[in-house]
C-alpha cells in the first residue's frame, strides 16, 4: 500500500487553465466598468458648436480598477449636451462611423482656451482615460505599456463601446497617452510622440507634412487635400512704464495733513506692479489647404498681420503686491504680537507727576487749592508738550516714534474741535450725530460690528493702519494710542465732549472700543451737566415745550416699555439738567430729610396720608392727559426720574453672570429682584414727590398700565362706572413692588442717589482703555479697517463698474458680517476675507493696468471707446478673447503697436530712439511690406506653434473606406509634441 501511495504523492499541482487570470480579471472589471456607465454602442450626438468646448460644462465619472496589486483609476470625461432625437435611428444604422471619428474632422473647436489637453489635441467631446492611480506611479516599460495597450482593446471589442479609451503612460508631467476607439468595421489608433529637443525638419510646415502623409501611407498617387489649421502664438512681456498708471506712495511726503501721498482717513489702493504681466497674441489660419502657402526653414508666408484670425489672452501677475491689501495685513498682524503698551515704550508713562513730589503735605495742600477754571480752548501742542515731557522722563526725545509733527496732524484729525476758537458746550458733539444717510453704505457697521464711517473710533482706526505701516510701526501705534488715552483723561477732567460719537447710551451693534468711548461721552455729560448747577427754572421752561399723550401711547404699548417710553419722549436730556450735587442742593437735601424725620412722615403708611398730602409737589415733568389720583381727585404728574444707567456690551454680559450666580433658590430670586428693582424704587420716590397723597395704584397706572384692570359695573343708583383694581401678579403678598412702595420716601429725582455714578465708570473706562495692549486694539479696531477696506473697494469699483466685482464684494460682506458677529472670530477666517479683499483689488488694478495699456481714455470716437471698453471687460472674464478685424481693427492695430514698441526696445541700441511713441516708430517704418523687406519685424518670433493637418483616405488599402485621419502639432522653446488619430478600415484591409 505505501508502495502504490508514493506515486500519487507526488502529483500535489494540477494547473487549471479555466481560472481566470489578473490580466483577465483586469479586462473584466474594465468592461463592468464600461457597461456601468453605459457606454456600449453607438450614440450620435448633435454636431459640434463653435466654443462649445470653453463655454459648455465637463463633467467626470471616476472608479478604480487593479491589475494584481497595481491600482489604476478610470475616468469618463464628457462634455454635457441635450439628448438628440435622432439617437435611436442612428443606432440601427450599423455603417456609421463612431462619433469620436467624425469630431477628429470638426473644425469648430480647433484651439480651445481652456480644456482636457486630450480635448485640444484630438477634438473629443468624450473619452475614457485609465492612468496610475497614486501620482508617483507610472507605466514606464513597453511590454507594459503593450499590455495595457491589449487589454483596453480586448475590452472596447468585447463590450462594444465606441468610445475613445486611453491609457497614460510615462511619468504624469509628460502627459503622455495612447488610446483606441472601435467602431463597426473601422478603427482609430491614438499615437503620440513627445521631445524635448526638436529635429530641424519639423520645425515648419512642409516637414510636418511629409510625416502626417508618410504616417497614413496613403496608396492613392493624386492624394487628397489635407486640411490645415495653424496658430502662432506671440508673448508680449515688455511693457512700458508709461503704460501702468498707478504712482507709487511717496512716503517722505507730510504737506498739508498728506502722509505717504494720503490724508489720514483716507486708505490707499492699487498695486504696486502691473498686475498684468503678459499679453499672448494668437493668430490664427483656420482653414488653409496644402499648396496655397509656403512654411519652410527658408521662407513663410505666415505673417501674423495678416493672419484672419486673431485672439487674445493676459496672463496675471501672481499674487501682485496691493497697497490696500498690504494696509489691512500689516494690522492685521498686530493681533499676534503679546507686548503690552509699557513693554513697547520704556515704562509707563501714565504715572502721574505727584510721584516725583516726595512731600505728602503737597498733596494734602492740593486739597484746600481752588479747583482750576477750565479751559475752553484745546491746544493741541499743549497736550503733546505734557504727553511729551512725562515720556522724555524715560526716554530720549529723539527716540519718540512719532514726531511731533505727524502727531499734531493725526490729534486735528482726530479732535477737529482742538482747533475751534468756540467754547464747547452741551451742544458741541460734531455734526456727526446726525448720519449722513441711512444708506447700505453707511449702514455696513451693523453687519460688521465695527462702527460708523464718520465716527472717530473709525477714524482712530484708520490713523492707527497709516501709523502702522508708514510711521514707527508697532512703536508708533503704541505711541498714538498712549496720547489717545491722555486725550480721553484730559477731556473726562475737563469737561471737554469727545467728537465724532452719537448722543445718548452705547450702541450696541458696535464695536466694544466705541461703546466704551460712548460709555466715557455719557459720563461726560452728566459731569457737565451736574457742574454747571444749571436751575430747575430753566429745565421747566424747556420741558414745557413737550406734549405727549401718554394714555393713549399706554394703551398700544406694553407694561414695561410706557415708562422708557414716555421718558425718551418727554424728558431725553432734561432729567439730568434739573438736579444737581452741588454744594447748594446737597444742604437744601439734607434739611428736606430732617424735616421729612421730624414729621414722621413715611409714604408707605396710610396713617400718614394727611401729611403726605400737605407736602409741596416736587419734580413735576408735565400733567399725565386727564388721568386723576385716585382718592383726591388731583391731576396725576408725571415725574422727572433718573435715566436708567448706560450699559455696554461686557458690564451686560458681567451683570448676567452675577444674576445667573445667585441661583434658583427663594433667597436667590429675592436678591436678585432687589438688585434689579433700583430703578423701579427711584422711579416710584419720584413718582411720590411728584404726586403726594398718591397710592400704588396711582403709580401702576402710570408706570405699567397693564398691571391696572378697569370694569364696567352698575353702582347703587344703577349707573355704569369704571371701577378699577390691581392685576393678580400686583396682589401677591409682599411682591416687589409692594415691598418697594413701602420703602420709597418722597424724594425728587435731582436729591436721589445716583443709580449711575458717572465718576466710577469713567474711571473704568479711562482704566480699560490704559491697559489696552497694541494686540487687543487691533482687534477691537479690525472690523472698522475690514468695513473701511470694502467701503474703499466699493468706491474704486463704481469707477470701473466691473460685474463681476460687484458679486464678489456681495458676497465678502456677506461672509464678513456672519464672521464678526462673533466675539472672538478665529484668525484663519480674518485671513480669508482679508485676502478676498486684496484680489478684489487685484481685479480692479488689472482692469485700469488694462484701460491704460489700451488707452480708451483716449477714443475719441465713442464707439470705438465702447468697443475697447467691452473688449478690455472680456479680457478680465473670459480665459480668451477675440479680436474684431484681428489685426485691422481698432484693437487689433493697438496691439500691433504695443508688439511694435517693444521689438523696437530689443533691437534697437539707441535709447532716444527706444523712447519715441509707437506711433512715430510706425510711421517712419513705413508699409509692413517695406519693414519685411528692412528684415525689421514686428513681432518676435513666436512662442508657440500649433498646427492641425486633417484628411480623409482610405486606409490601409485602396479599396478600403474612406476614414478620417488627424495629426495635432505643438513647438515651444523646450517642448515638441505630435498626437496622432490615425483610422483604418478592419473589414476591407
Amino acid at each position: 500500500m505505501a508502495a502504490d501511495s508514493e506515486p500519487e504523492s507526488e502529483v500535489f499541482e494540477i494547473t487549471d487553465f479555466t481560472t481566470a487570470s489578473e490580466w483577465e480579471r483586469f479586462i473584466s472589471k474594465v468592461e463592468e466598468v464600461l457597461n456601468d456607465w453605459k457606454l456600449i454602442g453607438n450614440s450620435l450626438g448633435k454636431p459640434l458648436e463653435k466654443g462649445i468646448f470653453t463655454s459648455g460644462i465637463w463633467e467626470e465619472k471616476s472608479d478604480e480598477v487593479s491589475f494584481a496589486d497595481f491600482k489604476f483609476s478610470i475616468t469618463h470625461h464628457y462634455l454635457v449636451q441635450e439628448s438628440s432625437d435622432k439617437e435611436g435611428k442612428d443606432e440601427l444604422l450599423e455603417d456609421v462611423i463612431p462619433q469620436s471619428m467624425q469630431d477628429l474632422l470638426c473644425m469648430n473647436n480647433d484651439f480651445p482656451p481652456r480644456a482636457h489637453c486630450l480635448v485640444r489635441w484630438y477634438g473629443l467631446r468624450e473619452f475614457v482615460v485609465i492612468a496610475p492611480a497614486a501620482n508617483s506611479d507610472a507605466v514606464l516599460s513597453e511590454s507594459k505599456c503593450n499590455l495595457l495597450l491589449s487589454s483596453v482593446s480586448i475590452a472596447l471589442g468585447n463590450t462594444g463601446c465606441q468610445v475613445p479609451l486611453f491609457v497614460q503612460i510615462h511619468h504624469k508631467w509628460r502627459r503622455m497617452y495612447v488610446g483606441e476607439c472601435q467602431g463597426p468595421g473601422v478603427r482609430t489608433d491614438f499615437e503620440m510622440v513627445h521631445l524635448r529637443k526638436v529635429p530641424n525638419q519639423y520645425t515648419h510646415l512642409s516637414g510636418l507634412l511629409d510625416i502626417f502623409k508618410s504616417k497614413i501611407g496613403c496608396p492613392l498617387t493624386p492624394l487628397p487635400p489635407v486640411s490645415i489649421a495653424i496658430r502662432f502664438t506671440y508673448v508680449l512681456q515688455d511693457w512700458q512704464q508709461y503704460f501702468w498708471p498707478q504712482q507709487p506712495p511717496d512716503i517722505d511726503a507730510l504737506v498739508g495733513g498728506e502722509v505717504g501721498g494720503l490724508e489720514f482717513g483716507k486708505l490707499p489702493f492699487g498695486a504696486c506692479e502691473d498686475p498684468i504681466s503678459e499679453l499672448h497674441l494668437a493668430a490664427t489660419w483656420p482653414h488653409l489647404t496644402e499648396g496655397i502657402i509656403v512654411d519652410n526653414d527658408v521662407y513663410s508666408d505666415l505673417d501674423p498681420i495678416q493672419a484672419p484670425h486673431w485672439s487674445v489672452r493676459v496672463r496675471k501677475t501672481d499674487n501682485p503686491q496691493c497697497l490696500l491689501g498690504d494696509f489691512v495685513t500689516e494690522f492685521f498682524k498686530i493681533c499676534r504680537r503679546k507686548e503690552s503698551t509699557d513693554e513697547i515704550l520704556g515704562r509707563s508713562t501714565f504715572e502721574e507727576e505727584g510721584r516725583e513730589i516726595a512731600d505728602i503735605t503737597h498733596a494734602l495742600s492740593k486739597l484746600t487749592e481752588p479747583a482750576p477754571v477750565p479751559i475752553h480752548k484745546l491746544s493741541v501742542s499743549n497736550m503733546v508738550h505734557t504727553a511729551k515731557k512725562k515720556i522724555r522722563k524715560h526716554r530720549g526725545v529723539e527716540e519718540s516714534p512719532l514726531n511731533n509733527e505727524v502727531l499734531n496732524t493725526i490729534l486735528l484729525f482726530l479732535f477737529p474741535d482742538a482747533a475751534s476758537e468756540k467754547p464747547l458746550d452741551g451742544t458741541s458733539l460734531t455734526d456727526n450725530n446726525n448720519p449722513p444717510s441711512e444708506s447700505e453704505e453707511y449702514n455696513l457697521y451693523n453687519q460688521f460690528k465695527s462702527a460708523p464711517s464718520d465716527s472717530l473710533t473709525y477714524k482712530l482706526a484708520l490713523c492707527l493702519c497709516m501709523i502702522n505701516f508708514y510711521h514707527g510701526g508697532l512703536k508708533g501705534v503704541a505711541h498714538l494710542w498712549q496720547e489717545f488715552v491722555l486725550e480721553m483723561r484730559f477731556r473726562w477732567e475737563n469737561n471737554f465732549l469727545i467728537p465724532g460719537l452719537t448722543s445718548g447710551p452705547p450702541d450696541l451693534r458696535c464695536c466694544l472700543l466705541h461703546q466704551k468711548l460712548q460709555m466715557l461721552n455719557c459720563c461726560i455729560e452728566r459731569k457737565k451737566a451736574r457742574d454747571e448747577g444749571r436751575k430747575t427754572s430753566s429745565s421747566d421752561n424747556v420741558t414745557n415745550t413737550y406734549s405727549w399723550d401718554a394714555g393713549k401711547a399706554g394703551d398700544q404699548l406694553g407694561p414695561d416699555k410706557l415708562k422708557d417710553t414716555d421718558k425718551e419722549k418727554g424728558e431725553v436730556g432734561k432729567s439730568w439738567d434739573s438736579w444737581s450735587d452741588s454744594e447748594e442742593e446737597f444742604f437744601e437735601c439734607l434739611s428736606d430729610t430732617e424735616e421729612l424725620k421730624a414729621n414722621g412722615q413715611e409714604s408707605g403708611k396710610k396713617g400718614g396720608l394727611k401729611e403726605m398730602a400737605n407736602l409741596k409737589p416736587e419734580g413735576r415733568l408735565r400733567q399725565h392727559g386727564k388721568l386723576t389720583l385716585l382718592h383726591n381727585g388731583e391731576p396725576l404728574y408725571i415725574p422727572v426720574t433718573q435715566e436708567p444707567a448706560p450699559m455696554t456690551e461686557d458690564l451686560l454680559e458681567e451683570q448676567s453672570e452675577v444674576l445667573a450666580k445667585l441661583g434658583t433658590s427663594a433667597e436667590g430670586a429675592h436678591l436678585r429682584a432687589r438688585m434689579q428693582s433700583a430703578c423701579l424704587l427711584s422711579d416710584m420716590e419720584s413718582f411720590k414727590a411728584a404726586n403726594p397723597g398718591c397710592f400704588l395704584e396711582d403709580f401702576v397706572r402710570w408706570y405699567s398700565p397693564r398691571d391696572y384692570i378697569e370694569e364696567e359695573v352698575i353702582d347703587e343708583k344703577g349707573n355704569v362706572v369704571l371701577k378699577g383694581e390691581l392685576s393678580a401678579r400686583m396682589k401677591i403678598p409682599s411682591n416687589m413692588w409692594v415691598e418697594a412702595w413701602e420703602t420709597a420716601k418722597p424724594i425728587p429725582a435731582r436729591r436721589q442717589r445716583r443709580l449711575f455714578d458717572d465718576t466710577r465708570e469713567a474711571e473704568k473706562v479711562l482704566h480699560y482703555l490704559a491697559i489696552q495692549k497694541p494686540a487687543d486694539l487691533a482687534r477691537h479696531l479690525l472690523p472698522c479697517v475690514i468695513h473701511a477696506a470694502l467701503l474703499k473697494v466699493k468706491e474704486e469699483e463704481n469707477l470701473e463698474n466691473i460685474s463681476s466685482v460687484k458679486k464678489i464684494i456681495k458676497q465678502i460682506i456677506s461672509h464678513s458680517s456672519k464672521v464678526l458677529h462673533f466675539p472672538n472670530p478665529e484668525d484663519k477666517k480674518l485671513e480669508e476675507i482679508i485676502h478676498q479683499i486684496t484680489n478684489v483689488e487685484a481685479i480692479i488694478a488689472r482692469a485700469r493696468s488694462l484701460k491704460a495699456k489700451f488707452g480708451t481714455e483716449k477714443c475719441e470716437q465713442e464707439e470705438e471707446k465702447e468697443d475697447l471698453e467691452r473688449f478690455v471687460s472680456c479680457l478680465l472674464e473670459q480665459p480668451e478673447v477675440l479680436v474684431i478685424g484681428a489685426g485691422r481693427g481698432h484693437a487689433g492695430r493697438i496691439i500691433h503697436k504695443l508688439f511694435v514698441n517693444a521689438q523696437r526696445l530689443t533691437e534697437s541700441s539707441d535709447e532716444a530712439a527706444a523712447m519715441a511713441p509707437p506711433e512715430e516708430e510706425l510711421k517712419r517704418m513705413g508699409s509692413p511690406e517695406e519693414r519685411r523687406q528692412n528684415s525689421v519685424s514686428d513681432f518676435p518670433a513666436p512662442a508657440g506653434r500649433e498646427l492641425i493637418l486633417r484628411t480623409t483616405v482610405p486606409r490601409p488599402a485602396p479599396y478600403s473606406r474612406a476614414l478620417p485621419q488627424r495629426m495635432y502639432s505643438v513647438l515651444t522653446k523646450e517642448d515638441f509634441r505630435l498626437a496622432g488619430a490615425f483610422s483604418s478600415d478592419t473589414s476591407f484591409f
